[in-house]
């Protein structure tokens, strides 16, 4: 199977068992079901879901959870996307091509469908089938991590907002982005290699890989920022420089920024280097973070 392919299945796998695990949108009380289906079913690229079930295949044909794991962590980024678009966070109007969950459902709803999608990440992972409980605690707890204060995304999303209008410094920068993007990325493969049974040297490699490849995707999407339309990107392009916030390019320009990307792409590739054909997936996702164009 070509990696197209690849994509697109499992993009549909993660798809058919978020729409089996979420509730309908019929179920009582309708309106914050309808709100937390409209933004996970936008047409998200589904990087982290397919970040983890590649980092599973890699390390064994059976790793059960991971299908689960895949769909808490669409749960856990999708609640942050709502949050982000909201006025008081980046005020923004549009989302993957379409309204924001805030001006679709009103912004009450949609804090309130992020939180939701928050909490049933967690109810995944703690009813998750054929997972014996240490795992699954371990599970928990790395995307609880992740998605926290301390290194976590919302400790990241704090550092963002305190640091608008500061002057863009490389540490800044860093300690933004990776807790901020590259927390949840790195997440996203050693939850996938914990539901597969990796070895102490397998999870020290994918770690790495994450690591790089969390960093490359957030380069990329700065430059993204700078140099697409709001039509190509489906949100509002430019926003980060309107705001003032501290990015690659702001920091490094576009043409450094650009040969970092590339430079945490091989670096990623080469902490996946012991695994040999095994990582194909993973190497090609990387090709995909850093050369997607939107």
């Amino acid at each position: 199977m070509n990696f197209l392919d690849y994509v697109a299945e499992q993009q549909r796998l993660v798809d058919h068992e978020l729409d089996r695990l979420i509730p309908s949108e019929k179920t009582p009380p309708e309106v914050i079901h309808q709100a937390m289906r409209y933004s996970l079913f936008a047409g998200g690229k589904r990087i982290r879901p397919i970040l983890c079930l590649a980092a599973a295949g890699t390390v064994s044909e059976s790793a059960p959870g991971a299908e689960v794991a895949a769909c808490a962590l669409e749960c856990i980024h999708t609640y942050s996307l709502i949050h982000d678009d909201l006025p008081a966070l980046d005020n923004d109007d549009l989302r993957r091509g379409r309204p924001t969950c805030h001006k679709q459902f009103g912004e009450a709803i949609a804090i309130l469908a992020g939180d939701a999608l928050l909490t049933v990440a967690f109810e995944l992972l703690s009813r998750a089938g054929g997972v014996d409980d240490s795992r699954k605690a371990w599970l928990i707890g790395e995307l609880s991590t992740a998605s926290g204060t301390v290194g976590g995304m919302i400790g990241g999303q704090v550092a963002d907002l305190e640091g608008e209008r500061q002057p863009p410094t490389a540490e800044l920068l860093e300690r933004i982005h990776r807790a901020k993007t590259g927390a949840l990325l790195r997440a996203s493969v050693r939850m996938g290699a914990i539901c597969a049974g990796a070895a102490s040297d397998q999870m020290q490699a994918l770690t790495c890989y994450g690591e790089h490849i969390g960093l490359a995707f957030q380069i990329v999407d700065d430059i993204l920022d700078v140099e697409r339309s709001s039509a190509e990107l489906g949100k509002t392009a430019g926003k980060d420089a309107a705001q003032h916030k501290i990015t690659f390019p702001a920091v490094y320009g576009l043409a450094e920024s650009h040969r970092m990307a590339k430079q945490e792409c091989e670096s990623a590739l080469r902490a996946v280097e012991p695994f040999g054909d095994r990582a194909q997936r993973l190497r090609e996702v990387a090709g995909l973070i850093v050369q997607r164009t939107k």
